[in-house]
């Protein structure tokens, strides 16, 4: 999929040569990168959000402003090219919450590319930051709207599917694509009817005619493109350091080629960490102006007249003042649409400077999946982070390697002091025995790994899984940990998990985690495997407090425990959940005390007690904050236990919270604008008209595995199922609804088309039907006068 996009804008760009801005070299068009450039790893993909104009008919291609000659292209663009459109203006606006940011992109593109008389789809691209999730997004154009919504399964059969993931679904893991808008199936029928059967010119025709008769949902050349794009992300935290990094890196070509247009860039960002709290700023890439500060706030702005597109991420650092650890309560009434009427309250803490933390002695057990699928790459840098996790254990800590396919291969009966000798000779283990080849069995090397932690004191016991598959007994695996976990005697071990590609289940590998008291990760691309096991590793073995009790709850009930992650310093806690970074949140009924009173237990084995004091912070939404990992921890326990009821309730949140889960689809929503004139100011207003569904966009959740592609050991980011093109769309869906079209041409499926289509485009249609029969009978007579 990445491949084949940076190919399409590749040719793009070459493409886009026929544009033509005029005789002045002072406005010509940006120059794409060279081929060295390209060769230093330069890449297509989008650095910042992007619009593109879809290019099927390279003829089409030219300035919509200013025509001009240009030799004519036989053929067409099979996969189609993508042109990226020339950027107006753009807006940013970021709210941070505790661990969470909130950005709003808005942006105006122009369709510079085309020609004026023609018209194209357009594909929106949006890159977002660490774990982002797509929120929603608006598309205004003249006449009509666009936005997606989120609606449960249950309520959108019978709607149109896409027939290509690109018209709506993840290139990559943090790259969403949409296209916008997609062309009326009848419309298309009739187009290429028209192109097969009476040639070039009639297609012609019939283009103008829909175009005159408004129902083409495509975009003309020279149109201006309004897009909202909304979407969350997680802040990183390091060292005391919070940064938030948004993707806002824009090519030069995408740089108007007039001069005299005005180039406006905005950025608003605002920062809230709780009341009470001192917020600094440390560094910032853009030249922000600080226009609030208030304790545990600061809000900043940038607004200015630029030459030339950010050709940067935005990337901002602050700190939350403290040497020691130290937090806070957080108070939120449930609001009036919640799907959950209990209140919510937000637990956080900040462990403080690096050099202030003393974490725990580990033992870690890092069990990897070498089956068949693994083979390459993946198990390459699977290899490379696990030899750089070996290096950062101390030679106090112990650890063991467990390789796995259909059988089990130890490194060690027992688990090893990681000494500078045995951290040698396990590397030399592991570049012998990391074989990729055999099936998947995942159960048998998570029960010896628990074993070998089974006598584990004074230290936070680890199992770090890594897998690319699913398997046939996920939950007999997870009623096997759990009964396991319960009955151990010593300090139970933490099961953390990392899933590679989508074929894997993800909520089983959650649940083991929850179950575990650790922590799920997700590699979706093959390129960050690396990223996420050194991530993860950091995670485990960075714990600097465990066994946290509250002291004074008992006066709330019906507890359910949801938790934020952020940074790599862990909490761990003896509750239904019981893994954490930087905050928990839990819904609860009841009286909250005015202050929390809780206790845990440092590296050096003394007691830590802390009372937090209990606010009400209306301005932070906390619901929203953890909609996200909620919906999540309950899709797992929703899988796990099969109940229809749950599952009910995740999608009713994800429709609230517009957070893609599982259980709800993407739709994509039209909107036809109306002008009507005012007599009392003489001016036009709009007047929007009723939205209605035209697409049902892919689901854009994990997924629950692929029990066949791990089988076939189908290795990750390859072997996904192959979408039909147009012409095999076209072609069942003859086949399928009508038959043979001469014969059935008054079948139900033309009748239920037909019957959408107005008045006007009625008449046009009845017309050229009519003229097309004229035409056709007097070639027959001609031929049988010949």
């Amino acid at each position: 999929m990445a491949e084949a996009f940076e190919a399409a804008v590749e040719d793009g760009l070459h493409l886009s040569k026929r544009v033509y801005f005029g005789k002045d070299r002072a406005v010509a068009p940006p120059k794409p990168p060279t081929a060295m450039e390209r060769a230093a790893g330069y890449s297509y993909l989008p650095k910042s959000p992007m619009l593109y104009a879809v290019i099927t008919n390279p003829a089409i291609v030219d300035n919509p402003d200013m025509p001009s000659y240009q030799p004519h292209v036989h053929g067409s663009c099979d996969p189609p090219a993508l042109i990226p459109l020339q950027m107006n203006g753009v807006s940013l606006e970021v709210d941070c919450f505790l661990d969470t940011a909130f950005v709003t992109l808005s942006g105006t593109w122009r369709v510079h590319c085309v020609m004026g008389s023609r018209s194209c789809d357009c594909r929106i691209a949006v890159p977002m930051g660490e774990q982002g999730s797509i929120l929603g997004v608006e598309v205004e154009v003249p006449r009509k709207s666009y936005c997606t919504q989120l609606v449960a399964m249950d309520s959108e059969k019978g709607t149109e599917k896409v027939a290509k993931i690109e018209d709506g679904g993840f290139l990559k893991s943090r790259i969403y694509t949409l296209t916008i808008p997609q062309a009326s199936f009848l419309i298309s029928f009739l187009f290429i009817l028209s192109s097969l059967f009476f040639g070039v010119l009639w297609s012609h025709i019939f283009h103008l005619i829909v175009k005159y008769c408004k129902i083409s949902f495509q975009i003309d050349g020279g149109t201006n493109i309004s897009v909202k794009l909304r979407w969350s992300q997680k802040l990183l935290y390091h060292d005391g350091e919070f940064t938030l990094n948004i993707p806002f890196s824009f090519p030069e070509y995408v740089t108007p080629a007039a001069k005299k247009i005005s180039k406006r860039e905005k950025i608003q960002l605002n920062v809230s960490v709780g009341p009470g709290t001192e917020v600094m700023c440390k560094t910032t890439t853009h030249p922000l102006k600080e226009r609030l500060r208030q304790a545990g706030k600061l809000g900043f702005l940038y607004d200015s007249e630029v030459l030339s597109w950010s050709s940067s991420d935005f990337v901002f650092t602050y700190t939350v003042s403290s040497s020691h650890t130290f937090g806070g309560v957080l108070l939120n009434p449930p609001l009036v649409h919640d799907v959950d009427r209990r209140d919510m309250f937000c637990c956080y803490l900040f462990p403080g400077k690096q050099q202030s933390v003393k974490v725990f002695r580990r033992e870690v057990v890092f069990v990897v999946d070498i089956s068949g699928s693994m083979k390459g790459k993946p198990l390459e840098d699977t290899k490379n982070a696990l030899s750089a996790a070996l290096a950062k254990l101390d030679p106090k800590d112990l650890f063991n390697v467990i390789a796995f396919n259909g059988e089990t291969f130890l490194f060690s009966s027992s688990l090893e002091p990681a000494t500078a000798k045995v951290i040698e000779k396990v590397t030399q283990w592991i570049n012998m025995n990391f074989v990729a080849g055999g099936g998947t069995n995942i159960l048998l090397p998570l029960n010896q790994a628990i074993k070998m932690l089974s006598d584990s004191c004074n230290s936070i016991p680890i199992v770090l899984l890594i897998t690319d598959g699913a398997v046939e007994d996920e939950r007999h695996i997870c009623d096997t940990m759990k009964s396991l976990l319960t009955s151990h005697k010593n300090v139970c071990p933490r099961i953390y998990t990392l899933g590679i590609g989508t074929f894997c289940n993800h909520y089983f590998l959650r649940m083991l985690a929850n179950i575990g008291r650790g922590h799920h990760d997700v590699a979706s691309d093959v390129d960050s495997i690396e990223v996420r096991i050194r991530g993860l590793f950091a995670r485990a073995s960075s714990i600097f407090l465990a066994n946290i009790a509250f002291e004074n709850l008992d006066q709330l009930n019906d507890l359910e425990v949801f938790l934020l992650a952020s940074f790599p310093y862990s909490i761990l806690l003896n509750m239904k959940v019981l893994s954490l970074s930087l905050a928990l949140a839990m819904l609860y009924n009841g009286t909250f005390p005015e202050t929390l009173k809780i206790n845990g237990v440092l590296a050096d084995m003394s007691n830590f007690p802390i009372d937090l004091k209990v606010e009400e912070a209306k301005e932070i939404p906390i619901g929203k904050i953890v909609a996200k990992h909620q919906i999540e921890l309950l899709t797992a326990e929703a899988w796990h236990s099969e109940n229809e009821e749950l599952k009910e309730k995740i999608a009713k949140m994800s429709v609230q919270h517009a957070i893609v889960s599982e259980y709800t689809n993407m739709v994509l929503l039209e909107t036809h604008v109306k002008q009507v004139s005012s007599k009392v100011d003489k001016k036009s207003k709009t007047e929007d008209s009723k939205p209605q569904k035209i697409l049902t966009l892919h689901n854009l959740g994990l997924g629950f595995g692929n029990l066949s592609a791990t089988v076939e050991n189908t290795p990750p980011g390859s072997g996904d199922v192959k979408h039909p093109d147009a012409a095999e769309v076209f072609v069942k869906a003859a086949s399928d609804c009508c038959g043979r079209l001469c014969n059935h041409c008054c079948c139900m499926c033309c009748i239920q088309a037909c019957s959408r289509v107005n008045d006007q485009c009625a008449i046009v249609l009845t017309q050229l039907c009519g003229a097309l029969a004229c035409l056709g009978c007097y070639a027959c007579c001609a031929g049988q006068d010949g």
